[in-house]
Protein backbone atom coordinates (compact mmCIF):
# COMPACT_ATOMS: atom_id res chain seq x y z
CA UNK A 1 0.00 0.00 0.00
CA UNK A 2 1.45 3.33 -0.98
CA UNK A 3 0.28 6.86 -0.05
CA UNK A 4 -0.53 9.55 -2.21
CA UNK A 5 1.54 12.47 -2.40
CA UNK A 6 1.28 15.26 -4.49
CA UNK A 7 4.43 17.75 -4.67
CA UNK A 8 2.34 19.93 -6.94
CA UNK A 9 -0.18 20.54 -5.02
CA UNK A 10 -1.53 24.22 -4.58
CA UNK A 11 -4.53 25.80 -2.21
CA UNK A 12 -6.77 28.27 -3.79
CA UNK A 13 -7.69 29.48 0.13
CA UNK A 14 -11.45 31.28 0.08
CA UNK A 15 -11.02 33.55 3.33
CA UNK A 16 -15.22 34.16 3.14
CA UNK A 17 -15.69 30.45 3.28
CA UNK A 18 -13.23 30.21 6.13
CA UNK A 19 -14.53 32.71 7.43
CA UNK A 20 -18.26 31.36 7.48
CA UNK A 21 -16.99 27.91 8.64
CA UNK A 22 -15.43 29.28 11.72
CA UNK A 23 -18.79 31.34 12.78
CA UNK A 24 -20.45 27.24 12.80
CA UNK A 25 -17.71 26.64 15.28
CA UNK A 26 -19.90 24.17 17.34
CA UNK A 27 -20.67 24.04 20.78
CA UNK A 28 -19.36 20.98 23.31
CA UNK A 29 -21.63 18.89 25.33
CA UNK A 30 -19.04 17.80 28.30
CA UNK A 31 -19.66 15.25 31.27
CA UNK A 32 -18.19 13.41 33.89
CA UNK A 33 -18.16 9.53 33.69
CA UNK A 34 -16.30 7.67 36.15
CA UNK A 35 -14.73 4.49 35.94
CA UNK A 36 -16.97 1.24 36.36
CA UNK A 37 -15.50 -1.72 37.35
CA UNK A 38 -11.77 -3.12 37.55
CA UNK A 39 -11.24 -6.06 35.12
CA UNK A 40 -9.53 -8.62 33.69
CA UNK A 41 -8.74 -9.31 30.28
CA UNK A 42 -8.44 -13.24 29.30
CA UNK A 43 -7.44 -15.27 26.74
CA UNK A 44 -10.59 -16.75 24.91
CA UNK A 45 -10.25 -17.94 21.22
CA UNK A 46 -13.86 -18.03 21.40
CA UNK A 47 -14.07 -14.40 21.50
CA UNK A 48 -13.10 -11.55 18.75
CA UNK A 49 -9.18 -11.65 18.52
CA UNK A 50 -8.80 -13.80 21.10
CA UNK A 51 -9.36 -11.90 24.56
CA UNK A 52 -12.79 -11.44 26.74
CA UNK A 53 -13.10 -9.23 29.92
CA UNK A 54 -13.96 -10.75 33.18
CA UNK A 55 -14.88 -8.08 36.26
CA UNK A 56 -13.16 -8.42 39.13
CA UNK A 57 -14.64 -5.60 41.88
CA UNK A 58 -16.10 -1.71 41.41
CA UNK A 59 -14.08 0.80 40.70
CA UNK A 60 -14.74 2.30 43.84
CA UNK A 61 -12.68 -0.36 45.79
CA UNK A 62 -10.00 0.84 43.68
CA UNK A 63 -8.15 3.10 46.22
CA UNK A 64 -7.55 0.18 48.27
CA UNK A 65 -5.35 -1.46 45.82
CA UNK A 66 -1.53 -0.53 46.32
CA UNK A 67 0.46 -0.78 43.16
CA UNK A 68 4.55 -1.21 43.26
CA UNK A 69 7.13 -1.51 40.19
CA UNK A 70 5.65 -3.90 37.83
CA UNK A 71 1.96 -3.93 38.86
CA UNK A 72 -0.80 -3.25 37.23
CA UNK A 73 -4.98 -2.50 37.02
CA UNK A 74 -7.39 -2.55 34.32
CA UNK A 75 -10.77 -0.08 34.53
CA UNK A 76 -13.99 -0.61 32.37
CA UNK A 77 -15.83 2.67 31.48
CA UNK A 78 -18.84 0.59 30.68
CA UNK A 79 -19.24 2.47 27.40
CA UNK A 80 -17.23 3.89 24.88
CA UNK A 81 -16.10 7.49 25.72
CA UNK A 82 -14.50 10.18 23.95
CA UNK A 83 -12.34 12.90 26.67
CA UNK A 84 -10.05 13.83 28.83
CA UNK A 85 -8.46 11.98 31.27
CA UNK A 86 -7.83 12.56 35.08
CA UNK A 87 -7.16 10.55 37.98
CA UNK A 88 -5.78 11.28 41.51
CA UNK A 89 -2.39 9.08 42.70
CA UNK A 90 -1.47 8.87 46.01
CA UNK A 91 1.72 7.56 47.91
CA UNK A 92 1.82 4.59 50.09
CA UNK A 93 4.48 4.29 52.42
CA UNK A 94 7.47 6.34 52.98
CA UNK A 95 7.52 9.82 51.39
CA UNK A 96 8.35 9.50 48.10
CA UNK A 97 11.63 9.91 46.85
CA UNK A 98 12.04 9.22 43.20
CA UNK A 99 9.29 10.35 40.62
CA UNK A 100 6.55 7.60 39.69
CA UNK A 101 7.25 6.41 36.75
CA UNK A 102 3.85 5.68 35.04
CA UNK A 103 2.43 3.98 31.47
CA UNK A 104 -1.53 4.45 30.78
CA UNK A 105 -2.99 2.47 27.65
CA UNK A 106 -6.28 3.49 26.37
CA UNK A 107 -8.37 0.63 24.43
CA UNK A 108 -11.53 0.64 22.68
CA UNK A 109 -11.31 -2.94 22.36
CA UNK A 110 -9.82 -5.93 25.05
CA UNK A 111 -7.46 -6.76 22.39
CA UNK A 112 -5.73 -3.34 22.98
CA UNK A 113 -5.64 -4.38 26.80
CA UNK A 114 -4.14 -7.46 26.24
CA UNK A 115 -1.27 -7.60 23.31
CA UNK A 116 1.69 -5.13 23.92
CA UNK A 117 1.94 -2.26 21.66
CA UNK A 118 5.60 -2.49 21.58
CA UNK A 119 4.70 -5.56 19.01
CA UNK A 120 2.86 -3.90 16.40
CA UNK A 121 4.00 -4.46 12.64
CA UNK A 122 1.29 -2.41 10.61
CA UNK A 123 2.26 0.04 7.78
CA UNK A 124 0.59 3.10 8.76
CA UNK A 125 2.32 4.74 11.90
CA UNK A 126 1.87 3.31 15.26
CA UNK A 127 1.80 6.73 17.02
CA UNK A 128 -2.23 6.41 16.27
CA UNK A 129 -2.10 3.38 19.34
CA UNK A 130 -3.14 5.06 22.49
CA UNK A 131 -0.52 4.96 25.36
CA UNK A 132 1.60 7.70 27.76
CA UNK A 133 4.46 7.02 29.08
CA UNK A 134 5.01 9.54 31.98
CA UNK A 135 7.22 10.30 35.21
CA UNK A 136 5.32 11.98 38.01
CA UNK A 137 7.87 14.33 40.27
CA UNK A 138 5.06 15.37 42.77
CA UNK A 139 3.23 13.27 44.62
CA UNK A 140 0.13 13.32 46.17
CA UNK A 141 -1.14 14.08 42.79
CA UNK A 142 -4.28 14.73 40.52
CA UNK A 143 -3.32 14.48 37.27
CA UNK A 144 -4.97 15.70 33.83
CA UNK A 145 -3.91 14.67 30.19
CA UNK A 146 -4.11 17.32 27.24
CA UNK A 147 -4.50 14.68 24.98
CA UNK A 148 -8.50 13.74 24.01
CA UNK A 149 -8.92 9.95 24.09
CA UNK A 150 -11.02 7.04 22.11
CA UNK A 151 -11.61 4.34 24.82
CA UNK A 152 -13.77 1.69 26.86
CA UNK A 153 -10.49 0.69 29.24
CA UNK A 154 -7.56 2.00 30.81
CA UNK A 155 -4.57 -0.11 32.12
CA UNK A 156 -2.76 1.69 34.57
CA UNK A 157 0.83 0.30 34.34
CA UNK A 158 3.58 1.48 37.43
CA UNK A 159 6.48 0.99 35.91
CA UNK A 160 8.89 1.90 38.90
CA UNK A 161 8.69 3.80 41.93
CA UNK A 162 11.51 3.50 44.61
CA UNK A 163 12.01 0.75 47.10
CA UNK A 164 10.29 3.61 50.13
CA UNK A 165 7.02 4.18 48.31
CA UNK A 166 4.21 2.59 46.52
CA UNK A 167 0.95 4.36 45.10
CA UNK A 168 -2.70 4.25 44.82
CA UNK A 169 -4.96 5.73 42.44
CA UNK A 170 -8.77 7.07 43.10
CA UNK A 171 -11.32 9.63 40.75
CA UNK A 172 -10.18 8.05 38.01
CA UNK A 173 -12.49 9.33 35.25
CA UNK A 174 -12.86 11.49 32.21
CA UNK A 175 -14.73 14.27 30.68
CA UNK A 176 -16.67 13.30 27.71
CA UNK A 177 -16.81 15.67 24.95
CA UNK A 178 -18.98 15.80 21.49
CA UNK A 179 -21.34 18.41 19.53
CA UNK A 180 -24.22 16.21 19.96
CA UNK A 181 -27.25 17.31 21.51
CA UNK A 182 -28.43 13.87 22.25
CA UNK A 183 -31.90 15.65 23.69
CA UNK A 184 -32.46 16.05 20.07
CA UNK A 185 -32.66 12.69 19.00
CA UNK A 186 -36.36 11.20 19.47
CA UNK A 187 -36.85 7.74 20.36
CA UNK A 188 -36.90 4.85 17.74
CA UNK A 189 -39.64 2.34 18.53
CA UNK A 190 -39.48 -1.33 17.28
CA UNK A 191 -41.09 -4.34 18.22
CA UNK A 192 -37.24 -5.97 17.47
CA UNK A 193 -35.54 -5.43 20.48
CA UNK A 194 -32.27 -6.38 17.88
CA UNK A 195 -32.81 -3.46 15.82
CA UNK A 196 -33.66 -0.81 18.67
CA UNK A 197 -30.04 -1.72 19.81
CA UNK A 198 -28.52 -1.69 16.68
CA UNK A 199 -30.23 2.09 16.45
CA UNK A 200 -28.97 2.76 19.99
CA UNK A 201 -25.63 2.21 19.43
CA UNK A 202 -25.33 3.63 15.75
CA UNK A 203 -26.48 6.76 17.60
CA UNK A 204 -23.84 6.17 20.08
CA UNK A 205 -21.02 6.05 17.46
CA UNK A 206 -22.18 9.07 15.45
CA UNK A 207 -22.14 11.16 18.74
CA UNK A 208 -18.75 10.13 20.00
CA UNK A 209 -17.39 11.35 16.01
CA UNK A 210 -18.88 14.22 16.39
CA UNK A 211 -16.47 16.56 17.49
CA UNK A 212 -15.19 19.98 16.20
CA UNK A 213 -16.25 18.58 12.71
CA UNK A 214 -17.62 15.05 11.53
CA UNK A 215 -14.52 13.44 12.60
CA UNK A 216 -14.33 9.99 10.94
CA UNK A 217 -12.53 8.16 14.10
CA UNK A 218 -11.93 9.85 17.32
CA UNK A 219 -9.18 7.41 17.69
CA UNK A 220 -8.05 7.30 14.32
CA UNK A 221 -7.62 9.78 11.91
CA UNK A 222 -9.64 12.05 13.66
CA UNK A 223 -10.12 14.08 10.94
CA UNK A 224 -12.63 15.10 8.32
CA UNK A 225 -13.10 12.67 5.38
CA UNK A 226 -15.82 12.98 2.65
CA UNK A 227 -16.77 9.84 2.04
CA UNK A 228 -17.86 9.80 6.20
CA UNK A 229 -19.04 13.32 6.08
CA UNK A 230 -21.82 12.01 3.42
CA UNK A 231 -23.04 9.27 5.51
CA UNK A 232 -22.61 10.94 9.35
CA UNK A 233 -24.83 13.90 7.88
CA UNK A 234 -27.58 11.55 6.58
CA UNK A 235 -27.85 9.57 9.98
CA UNK A 236 -27.42 13.13 11.50
CA UNK A 237 -30.50 14.79 9.37
CA UNK A 238 -32.49 11.95 11.39
CA UNK A 239 -30.80 11.84 14.87
CA UNK A 240 -29.09 15.22 16.33
CA UNK A 241 -30.16 17.28 13.15
CA UNK A 242 -26.61 19.90 13.93
CA UNK A 243 -27.45 20.81 10.57
CA UNK A 244 -24.96 23.69 10.95
CA UNK A 245 -22.01 21.26 11.93
CA UNK A 246 -22.72 19.93 8.23
CA UNK A 247 -22.62 23.59 6.51
CA UNK A 248 -19.82 24.19 8.70
CA UNK A 249 -17.77 21.15 7.00
CA UNK A 250 -19.04 21.89 3.53
CA UNK A 251 -17.76 25.50 3.64
CA UNK A 252 -14.12 23.91 4.83
CA UNK A 253 -14.10 21.83 2.36
CA UNK A 254 -14.86 24.91 -0.35
CA UNK A 255 -12.95 26.72 1.26
CA UNK A 256 -9.19 25.05 0.26
CA UNK A 257 -9.58 23.28 -3.24
CA UNK A 258 -6.22 23.06 -5.35
CA UNK A 259 -5.40 24.98 -8.57
CA UNK A 260 -7.89 22.48 -10.10
CA UNK A 261 -10.96 23.19 -8.05
CA UNK A 262 -10.78 19.74 -6.69
CA UNK A 263 -11.37 19.40 -3.12
CA UNK A 264 -9.28 16.97 -1.04
CA UNK A 265 -10.22 13.41 0.23
CA UNK A 266 -10.07 14.48 3.91
CA UNK A 267 -9.39 17.76 5.72
CA UNK A 268 -6.75 18.73 8.75
CA UNK A 269 -8.45 21.40 11.31
CA UNK A 270 -5.66 22.24 13.53
CA UNK A 271 -3.73 24.43 14.18
CA UNK A 272 -5.32 26.13 11.09
CA UNK A 273 -7.50 24.74 7.84
CA UNK A 274 -5.28 22.36 6.11
CA UNK A 275 -6.04 20.09 3.24
CA UNK A 276 -4.56 16.74 2.53
CA UNK A 277 -2.88 16.47 -0.21
CA UNK A 278 -4.76 13.50 -1.10
CA UNK A 279 -7.73 13.25 -4.11
CA UNK A 280 -10.08 10.39 -4.79
CA UNK A 281 -12.83 10.47 -7.61
CA UNK A 282 -15.59 9.22 -5.73
CA UNK A 283 -15.02 11.04 -2.99
CA UNK A 284 -14.52 14.76 -4.57
CA UNK A 285 -18.15 13.70 -6.03
CA UNK A 286 -19.57 13.20 -2.84
CA UNK A 287 -19.03 16.69 -1.92
CA UNK A 288 -21.87 17.37 -4.57
CA UNK A 289 -23.85 14.47 -3.15
CA UNK A 290 -23.60 15.60 0.11
CA UNK A 291 -24.65 19.85 -0.70
CA UNK A 292 -27.41 18.24 -2.60
CA UNK A 293 -28.66 16.04 0.80
CA UNK A 294 -27.78 19.12 2.97
CA UNK A 295 -30.48 21.08 0.77
CA UNK A 296 -32.54 18.93 0.79
CA UNK A 297 -32.73 18.41 4.84
CA UNK A 298 -32.86 22.48 5.00
CA UNK A 299 -33.78 24.00 1.89
CA UNK A 300 -31.05 26.41 2.73
CA UNK A 301 -30.81 27.73 -0.60
CA UNK A 302 -28.00 30.63 0.13
CA UNK A 303 -25.48 27.69 1.11
CA UNK A 304 -26.52 25.96 -2.18
CA UNK A 305 -26.17 29.26 -4.04
CA UNK A 306 -22.66 29.59 -2.55
CA UNK A 307 -21.38 26.70 -2.67
CA UNK A 308 -22.87 25.40 -6.32
CA UNK A 309 -19.65 26.54 -8.40
CA UNK A 310 -17.29 24.30 -6.42
CA UNK A 311 -20.04 21.04 -6.59
CA UNK A 312 -20.17 21.70 -10.17
CA UNK A 313 -16.28 22.03 -10.42
CA UNK A 314 -16.65 18.29 -9.22
CA UNK A 315 -18.45 16.69 -11.83
CA UNK A 316 -16.51 18.58 -14.49
CA UNK A 317 -12.96 17.06 -13.15
CA UNK A 318 -14.98 13.75 -12.55
CA UNK A 319 -16.18 14.03 -16.47
CA UNK A 320 -12.50 14.27 -17.79
CA UNK A 321 -11.66 10.47 -17.01
CA UNK A 322 -14.71 9.87 -19.50
CA UNK A 323 -13.23 8.15 -22.46
CA UNK A 324 -14.81 8.61 -26.00
CA UNK A 325 -17.25 5.60 -24.95
CA UNK A 326 -18.94 7.28 -21.87
CA UNK A 327 -17.32 5.46 -19.70
CA UNK A 328 -14.34 6.20 -16.95
CA UNK A 329 -11.05 5.85 -17.64
CA UNK A 330 -9.32 2.91 -15.53
CA UNK A 331 -5.65 3.41 -15.10
CA UNK A 332 -2.73 4.12 -12.78
CA UNK A 333 -2.93 7.38 -12.99
CA UNK A 334 -6.62 7.88 -10.27
CA UNK A 335 -7.39 6.78 -7.32
CA UNK A 336 -11.21 5.71 -5.73
CA UNK A 337 -11.86 4.51 -2.61
CA UNK A 338 -15.27 2.21 -3.13
CA UNK A 339 -13.88 0.07 -0.21
CA UNK A 340 -11.03 -1.55 1.39
CA UNK A 341 -10.38 -4.67 -0.69
CA UNK A 342 -6.80 -5.19 -2.13
CA UNK A 343 -8.42 -6.65 -5.59
CA UNK A 344 -11.67 -4.61 -6.00
CA UNK A 345 -11.27 -2.80 -9.75
CA UNK A 346 -12.81 0.15 -9.04
CA UNK A 347 -14.27 1.67 -12.30
CA UNK A 348 -17.60 0.40 -12.38
CA UNK A 349 -18.40 1.37 -8.83
CA UNK A 350 -16.52 4.27 -9.88
CA UNK A 351 -18.85 4.98 -13.03
CA UNK A 352 -21.92 4.45 -10.90
CA UNK A 353 -21.44 6.83 -8.45
CA UNK A 354 -20.68 9.39 -11.37
CA UNK A 355 -24.22 8.71 -12.95
CA UNK A 356 -25.36 8.99 -9.51
CA UNK A 357 -24.02 12.16 -8.94
CA UNK A 358 -25.08 13.58 -12.44
CA UNK A 359 -28.65 12.88 -11.10
CA UNK A 360 -28.69 15.24 -8.26
CA UNK A 361 -26.18 17.80 -10.08
CA UNK A 362 -28.98 17.71 -12.60
CA UNK A 363 -31.84 18.68 -9.97
CA UNK A 364 -29.57 21.22 -8.21
CA UNK A 365 -28.81 23.22 -11.12
CA UNK A 366 -32.58 22.90 -11.55
CA UNK A 367 -33.56 24.46 -8.47
CA UNK A 368 -30.80 27.54 -8.91
CA UNK A 369 -31.85 27.85 -12.82
CA UNK A 370 -28.99 27.12 -14.16
CA UNK A 371 -30.34 25.78 -17.41
CA UNK A 372 -27.33 25.75 -19.15
CA UNK A 373 -25.40 23.75 -16.91
CA UNK A 374 -28.57 21.34 -16.43
CA UNK A 375 -28.70 20.66 -20.37
CA UNK A 376 -24.80 19.73 -20.36
CA UNK A 377 -25.14 17.52 -17.28
CA UNK A 378 -28.20 15.37 -19.05
CA UNK A 379 -26.49 14.84 -21.95
CA UNK A 380 -23.07 13.51 -19.93
CA UNK A 381 -25.39 11.55 -18.21
CA UNK A 382 -27.64 10.19 -21.11
CA UNK A 383 -23.72 9.12 -22.63
CA UNK A 384 -22.51 7.47 -19.20
CA UNK A 385 -25.69 5.30 -18.72
CA UNK A 386 -26.19 4.41 -22.25
CA UNK A 387 -22.26 3.39 -22.06
CA UNK A 388 -22.54 1.51 -19.00
CA UNK A 389 -25.44 -0.79 -20.52
CA UNK A 390 -23.32 -1.44 -23.92
CA UNK A 391 -19.65 -2.03 -22.46
CA UNK A 392 -20.49 -2.31 -18.33
CA UNK A 393 -23.60 -4.90 -18.97
CA UNK A 394 -22.54 -8.69 -19.92
CA UNK A 395 -25.74 -10.53 -20.29
CA UNK A 396 -23.73 -13.87 -20.16
CA UNK A 397 -22.79 -13.44 -17.06
CA UNK A 398 -25.94 -11.26 -15.66
CA UNK A 399 -23.91 -8.79 -13.64
CA UNK A 400 -22.16 -5.58 -14.67
CA UNK A 401 -18.33 -6.06 -14.97
CA UNK A 402 -15.46 -3.64 -13.83
CA UNK A 403 -12.04 -3.37 -15.57
CA UNK A 404 -9.93 -5.22 -18.17
CA UNK A 405 -10.87 -7.91 -16.60
CA UNK A 406 -14.34 -8.11 -16.39
CA UNK A 407 -14.43 -8.42 -12.38
CA UNK A 408 -17.60 -9.02 -11.05
CA UNK A 409 -17.94 -7.64 -7.60
CA UNK A 410 -20.54 -6.60 -4.54
CA UNK A 411 -19.84 -3.16 -5.39
CA UNK A 412 -20.19 -2.70 -8.90
CA UNK A 413 -23.79 -4.03 -8.51
CA UNK A 414 -24.63 -2.05 -5.25
CA UNK A 415 -23.50 1.04 -6.96
CA UNK A 416 -25.15 0.25 -10.18
CA UNK A 417 -28.69 0.36 -8.74
CA UNK A 418 -28.18 2.78 -6.05
CA UNK A 419 -27.48 4.80 -9.56
CA UNK A 420 -30.83 3.59 -11.15
CA UNK A 421 -29.28 2.44 -14.15
CA UNK A 422 -31.82 -0.12 -14.45
CA UNK A 423 -35.46 -0.04 -13.59
CA UNK A 424 -36.89 -0.85 -10.35
CA UNK A 425 -37.77 -4.44 -11.62
CA UNK A 426 -34.24 -4.81 -13.41
CA UNK A 427 -32.55 -3.90 -10.13
CA UNK A 428 -34.61 -5.70 -7.85
CA UNK A 429 -33.54 -8.94 -9.70
CA UNK A 430 -30.16 -7.70 -9.69
CA UNK A 431 -30.24 -7.28 -6.02
CA UNK A 432 -31.45 -11.40 -5.48
CA UNK A 433 -29.03 -12.41 -8.21
CA UNK A 434 -26.42 -10.63 -5.75
CA UNK A 435 -27.33 -12.28 -2.30
CA UNK A 436 -27.89 -15.97 -4.16
CA UNK A 437 -24.31 -15.99 -6.17
CA UNK A 438 -22.20 -13.80 -4.06
CA UNK A 439 -19.17 -12.87 -5.98
CA UNK A 440 -15.93 -13.66 -4.39
CA UNK A 441 -14.60 -9.75 -4.66
CA UNK A 442 -16.65 -8.82 -1.45
CA UNK A 443 -17.21 -5.84 0.67
CA UNK A 444 -15.13 -5.27 4.01
CA UNK A 445 -16.41 -2.15 5.34
CA UNK A 446 -19.09 -1.02 7.29
CA UNK A 447 -18.90 2.02 4.41
CA UNK A 448 -19.94 -0.87 1.63
CA UNK A 449 -22.19 -2.83 3.87
CA UNK A 450 -24.30 0.69 4.28
CA UNK A 451 -24.58 0.83 0.68
CA UNK A 452 -26.01 -2.47 0.14
CA UNK A 453 -28.44 -2.22 2.70
CA UNK A 454 -29.45 1.51 1.71
CA UNK A 455 -30.03 -0.29 -2.13
CA UNK A 456 -31.81 -3.52 -0.69
CA UNK A 457 -34.75 -0.57 0.70
CA UNK A 458 -34.57 1.60 -2.46
CA UNK A 459 -35.92 -1.36 -4.72
CA UNK A 460 -38.34 -2.89 -1.68
CA UNK A 461 -36.59 -5.52 -0.45
CA UNK A 462 -36.94 -4.67 3.16
CA UNK A 463 -36.86 -8.19 4.74
CA UNK A 464 -33.79 -8.93 2.97
CA UNK A 465 -31.97 -5.47 4.14
CA UNK A 466 -33.63 -5.80 8.02
CA UNK A 467 -31.91 -9.28 7.64
CA UNK A 468 -28.52 -8.28 6.45
CA UNK A 469 -28.79 -5.61 9.28
CA UNK A 470 -29.01 -7.60 11.51
CA UNK A 471 -25.95 -10.26 10.06
CA UNK A 472 -23.61 -7.70 9.68
CA UNK A 473 -24.55 -4.79 12.76
CA UNK A 474 -25.93 -7.19 14.55
CA UNK A 475 -22.88 -9.05 14.36
CA UNK A 476 -21.25 -6.39 15.68
CA UNK A 477 -22.74 -6.23 18.80
CA UNK A 478 -22.53 -10.18 19.38
CA UNK A 479 -18.83 -9.80 19.20
CA UNK A 480 -18.78 -6.69 21.58
CA UNK A 481 -19.14 -3.55 20.24
CA UNK A 482 -20.66 -0.74 22.19
CA UNK A 483 -19.79 1.47 19.22
CA UNK A 484 -19.48 0.04 15.41
CA UNK A 485 -16.54 -0.60 14.09
CA UNK A 486 -14.40 0.83 10.49
CA UNK A 487 -13.85 -2.84 9.59
CA UNK A 488 -15.74 -6.04 10.15
CA UNK A 489 -15.82 -8.81 8.22
CA UNK A 490 -17.73 -11.86 9.94
CA UNK A 491 -15.24 -14.47 7.67
CA UNK A 492 -12.62 -13.06 8.79
CA UNK A 493 -12.48 -11.20 11.97
CA UNK A 494 -8.87 -10.20 12.12
CA UNK A 495 -9.34 -8.38 8.86
CA UNK A 496 -7.16 -5.33 8.55
CA UNK A 497 -6.35 -3.16 5.96
CA UNK A 498 -3.31 -1.73 7.48
CA UNK A 499 -1.48 -5.11 8.42
CA UNK A 500 -2.68 -5.06 12.26
CA UNK A 501 -5.96 -5.20 13.78
CA UNK A 502 -4.58 -3.45 16.63
CA UNK A 503 -4.57 0.25 14.51
CA UNK A 504 -8.10 -0.68 13.39
CA UNK A 505 -10.67 2.09 14.56
CA UNK A 506 -13.50 0.59 16.68
CA UNK A 507 -15.62 3.55 16.81
CA UNK A 508 -16.01 4.99 12.57
CA UNK A 509 -18.25 7.39 11.21
CA UNK A 510 -19.17 5.15 8.51
CA UNK A 511 -20.42 2.85 10.20
CA UNK A 512 -22.96 4.72 12.42
CA UNK A 513 -25.77 4.79 9.24
CA UNK A 514 -28.24 1.91 10.59
CA UNK A 515 -30.13 4.64 12.41
CA UNK A 516 -30.27 6.77 8.93
CA UNK A 517 -31.83 3.61 7.47
CA UNK A 518 -33.67 2.57 10.41
CA UNK A 519 -35.52 5.71 10.69
CA UNK A 520 -35.69 6.53 6.73
CA UNK A 521 -37.06 2.68 5.47
CA UNK A 522 -39.26 2.00 8.14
Amino acid sequence: MSFQKNQTHVVNRNERFENIANELKPTFYRKNVPAKKVIEVVENKEKIHGWEVKPLQSADQLPDQVLGKGDQVILDFGDHQVGYLSLNIQPVGSPPDAPLHLRLTFGEMPVEMAETFSNYDGWISSSWLQEETMHVDVLPNHLTLPRRYSFRYLKIEVLDTSQKYKVSFDDVSIESVTSADVDNVETFENPDEELVEIDRVSIKTLQDCMQDVFEDGPKRDRRLWLGDLRLQAIANYATFQNNDLVKRNLYQFAAVPNQNGQVSANLFVEPNLIPDDTFLFDYSLFFTTTLYDYYQATKDEVTLRDLWSAAYRQVEIALERMDDKGIVEDDDSWWSFIDWHPELNKQGSSQAILIYTLRRTIQLAEVLGENKQKETMIAKLKKAEEAVKKYLWKEDKRFFVSGEKEQVSWATQVWMVLAEVLDQDQNQMLLKRLLKEQPEIEMNTPYMHHHLVEALFHVGLEQEAIEWMKMYWGGMLRDGADTFWELYNPKDKEFSPYGNHLINSYCHAWSCTPTYLLRTYL
